[in-house]
């Protein structure tokens, strides 16, 4: 007997967090399917890093809206924003790299 595979609906979450303001991430939207590809595309349209990890999206899910990302993924969140932070410093340098030219 075959079974179907049904394919699992993409995820998205977004975080944000300013530091000094925020004491912890905050998560500022989530959604699957078409909602997913919404945040997506806004991100990217925002020059925003997107990163796909599974895993965090499914954890990041079970956050609300609004709320800050609790203490127990600081240490995985803490990798993202380390992650997003080195983007930055790179992308920094080629942008003043190709300035001065």
């Amino acid at each position: 007997m075959s079974k179907d595979i049904i394919p699992e609906k993409k995820s998205a979450v977004s975080l944000q967090y300013k530091k000094g303001i925020n004491r912890a991430p905050r998560v500022t939207a989530k959604g699957q399917g078409c909602i997913a590809d919404n945040i997506i595309k806004l991100a990217k349209e925002r020059n925003i890093p997107v990163r796909e990890d599974r895993d965090l999206v499914n954890l990041l899910s079970e956050v609300d809206v609004g709320n800050e990302v609790p203490e127990s993924l600081y240490k995985v969140v803490a990798e993202l924003l380390a992650w997003v932070y080195q983007l930055n410093k790179d992308f920094s340098k080629s942008s003043h790299h190709i300035k001065g030219k």
